[in-house]
């Protein structure tokens, strides 16, 4: 899998060298698989929910629609695969700042409000990924009120 996630990004977004570069794929990735998680929660994947990925991974990784979508495949793929959340969590909490994990539970909870339902699973899911990232619960409320909005 991970191969495949490294020739993705070397085709469509260029090749680079170095541990670095395996890091923002990897960060790529870790986030792409949270959001989709979200997604997979309720059980139903909504046009507006998979919309709502789609340009949270655009934005934030500078990719396009068609680069978008393929990054979120494989996320999809990876988090099937995955049997925990520590292998996403522990990247981010190596490599994201502390306002950087609160940008990503704002993205989940915006994920989470795409289709005006949230779920009891989305709410728990989103509560142990800020928990698991260490966001402390001003922030974590904080980015849920401005998702909301």
């Amino acid at each position: 899998m991970l191969s495949t996630i490294r020739d993705f990004f070397d085709k469509h977004i260029g090749a680079a060298s170095g541990a670095q570069a395996d890091d923002s794929h990897a960060i790529a990735v870790a986030t792409a698989a949270l959001l989709v998680e979200v997604v997979r929660m309720d059980g139903a994947m909504d046009a507006a929910e998979r919309e709502t990925v789609l340009n949270a991974v655009h934005q934030k990784f500078g990719l396009t629609g068609e680069e978008a979508a393929t990054l979120i495949q494989l996320a999809e793929d990876e988090a099937r695969q995955a049997v925990d959340y520590f292998q996403f969590t522990s990247l981010l909490n190596r490599h994201l700042s502390a306002e950087q994990k609160v940008r990503v539970i704002e993205q989940m909870w915006r994920v989470a409000y795409a289709d005006s339902q949230v779920s009891a699973w989305e709410q728990h899911l989103i509560r142990k990924i800020g928990d698991l990232l260490y966001v402390p619960h001003g922030d974590f409320v904080a980015a849920k009120t401005r998702a909301r909005e």
